[in-house]
């Protein structure tokens, strides 16, 4: 039985003692109990616990306002609590949700025996403290986003309130029905968009845009379903890449007020990756379909959510996200709808292999009678190899071209390929088989690596205690890795004649700092070039695939043709995509297995072929619908 706001208070109301002093707010779904005397309210074990199984919602405690110190005074305090030895980095503070991040190279220390430093610190300052240790990389993303929600705080605070109230509506009255429409990557790859409505709510997944196309870049926000778009209740992403997450800011500048619900990795690689894709658009001479302004918009509507975390998003939606393994914060979302009328997972792009980065995509899940699957590499001829095989055959390559005294040139996304690359690299040059060379960092590519380091709990476990250790283990941090800063010192590493490696953006030769390294160096036969991503259709990374022996390229208003004396590789292991078996043991493994299967992120003939497969294995029905077309699931 769904609960309103009145009844959960009245419910809350009949438990907390008398003598206590308290108010009732919202955060979004969670509701928070404001009081100036917190301790009153225990842990998990203690009275809130108790609240929380009664009205079964997620509840928090919060300070009030007259006992939170001001920050300046709080900080002060801080610093004089933590014991000298412990190095703090950050004090951050966040008035909206009444807390204090501080991160230090010490933690256990800093929090004191069984956290009574914390405890005392929290008892003397009010706010809720949050103790990090320091990130080996410092990225600059995180810092401005903490910034501009502290800025920001009371927008936020009036937000959650609103969309907490909205989704503790009333209930409506009529039958309970489920349906999705089909609003970007159905039988195509790009511009993901899934439309869930109820009857009570609407829900958009996703909100991708089609990189590879100027005149149809976005999802259909003017179907009849999606209008008008300040009626969607909520926007969920499953990760951050853009063909998933780069039109949200649309939504914002035509209307959308509503929750943004992701990971907080997904969260700051978006705000990266948006405003890149700005300022690419930009240079390119071409009409961005958003401002910077609207970013900004979005940071404000983030609700963070981890894995296996779950809350309610709309009057009669629970969600929960699970690891899908695909990049930093990746998510499948979990769908439970209604009082157990119907469970959906949406895999999003999903990888059911571990990486060197991430584990294999979960496949249990409380409940699911339909799945939503990728199908990027859905065909009968779609095989990839493992991570290890990768691995290896990129560090022939390396050995290869350093024995000819050449260069190796590695067009790479910043997300996800990069940092895979860098750990295959760092390994090959700490097995001591050839003697390090430098290896070059341009474009987003330290930056996104500093926001991997910054999440080190969505990391694999072995990972993550390398980067946790001061004993130089660390991956990311390795002598041989060198940002590139600016123009000149490109144009250095360009003059060099040394052998080096050079990972830079876009993995799709298609711009950035790439193309001028490739302009420079695919003549030389010494030299390789090396693909460790998909290659679209259109792009110069497909053409030089398919065998072009030189290609035009656009210079300072004139063409010059380059050409191609270079040796080029094409190592397909790397992938963030599950191929064909790997998706069908997805399937296979799924706890519970679906009933339903709808097949999209691929042409037709992958998500039919990978729809055919699944039924006849599976005995499932399945669908591989098009663009605006609707499915009804109950």
């Amino acid at each position: 039985m769904r609960l309103t706001f009145k009844e959960v208070k009245d419910q809350i109301a009949k438990m907390i003692p008398k003598d206590v002093d308290y108010e009732i707010d919202l955060e979004s779904a969670k509701v928070a109990i404001v009081t100036p005397t917190p301790r009153r309210f225990g842990g998990a074990d203690g009275l809130v616990g108790r609240i929380s199984k009664t009205v079964k919602r997620s509840i928090v405690v919060r300070p009030s306002d007259d006992i939170v110190m001001e920050e300046k005074d709080a900080d002060v305090c801080i610093r004089e609590l933590i014991p000298d030895k412990v190095e703090i980095s950050v004090i951050s503070f966040d008035r909206c949700l009444k807390e204090v991040l501080v991160q230090c190279d010490d933690p256990s220390t800093a929090l004191g025996k069984r956290g009574a430093i914390k405890n005392q610190i929290m008892d003397k300052i009010g706010w809720i403290l949050i103790m990090e240790r320091t990130p080996p990389l410092e990225s600059k993303t995180t810092h401005d986003i903490r910034g501009y929600r502290q800025a920001h705080w009371q927008e936020r605070r009036k937000f959650m309130k609103e969309f907490g109230l909205n989704i503790y509506r009333p209930k409506r009255a009529g039958a309970n029905w489920v349906r999705l429409t089909a609003l970007g990557s159905y039988r195509e790859v790009g511009r993901a968009c899934h439309y869930i409505t109820t009857n009570e709510s609407r829900i958009m997944i996703d909100v991708g845009v089609n990189i590879a196309s100027d005149t149809d870049p976005m999802p259909y926000f003017n179907a009849p379903e999606a209008l008008p778009l300040e009626k969607i209740d909520a926007v969920v992403l499953t990760h951050a890449h853009l063909d998933h997450a780069g039109m949200l800011p649309v939504l914002f500048k035509y209307g959308y007020k509503g929750p943004v619900f992701c990971t907080p990795p997904t969260r700051d690689m978006m705000l990266l990756l948006q405003t890149d894709y700005l300022k690419v658009t930009s240079s390119e001479g071409k009409r961005p379909p958003y401002e910077m302004e609207h970013i900004r918009e979005c940071m404000k509507h983030v609700i963070d959510v981890n894995w296996n975390e779950t809350t309610d998003i709309a009057p009669d939606v629970k969600m929960t996200f699970h690891n899908a393994g695909h990049i930093l914060g990746s998510s499948s979302v979990h769908l439970h709808i209604g009082d157990g009328v119907h469970n959906v997972v949406l895999t999003g792009d999903t990888k059911y292999e571990k990486s060197w980065l991430f584990d294999a995509a979960s496949v249990r899940f409380p409940r699911c009678e339909t799945l939503i699957i990728e199908s990027t590499y859905g065909a009968a001829g779609d095989f990839q190899p493992s991570r290890e095989e990768a691995t290896m055959e990129l560090q022939d390559v390396i050995k290869r071209t350093m024995s000819r005294n050449g260069k190796v040139i590695c067009p790479v996304f910043a997300v996800g390929r990069s940092q895979e690359v860098m750990i295959a690299i760092d390994e090959l040059f700490r097995s001591g088989e050839i003697p390090p060379v430098p290896v070059y960092l341009d474009g987003m590519i330290q930056e996104a690596t500093a926001i991997h380091a910054a999440h080190p709990k969505y990391l694999t476990s072995t990972l993550r205690k390398s980067l946790q250790r001061d004993d130089g283990d660390n991956p990311f941090t390795s002598s041989w890795f060198r940002p590139v800063k600016g123009r000149d010192m490109r144009e250095s590493i360009v003059l060099d004649h040394s052998p080096c490696i050079v990972l830079a953006t876009s993995g799709m030769l298609n711009g950035g700092p790439v193309m001028e390294y490739f302009r420079n160096w695919a003549g030389d036969e010494r030299n390789t070039l090396c693909f460790v991503g998909y290659q679209a259709e259109g792009t110069l990374g497909r053409r030089l695939q398919k065998g072009f022996g030189e290609v035009p390229m656009h210079i300072d208003g004139r063409t010059e043709i380059v050409k191609i004396g270079c040796e080029m590789v094409t190592i397909d292991g790397f992938s963030g995509h599950s191929d064909r078996k790997q998706l069908i043991d997805f399937v296979s493994e799924m706890s519970p297995r679906p009933k339903n299967v709808i097949c999209h992120h691929g042409d037709y003939h992958k998500c039919n072929e990978l729809g055919h497969s699944l039924r006849e294995k599976f005995n499932v029905r399945t669908w591989a619908p098009k663009n605006l077309e609707t499915v009804r699931l109950v």
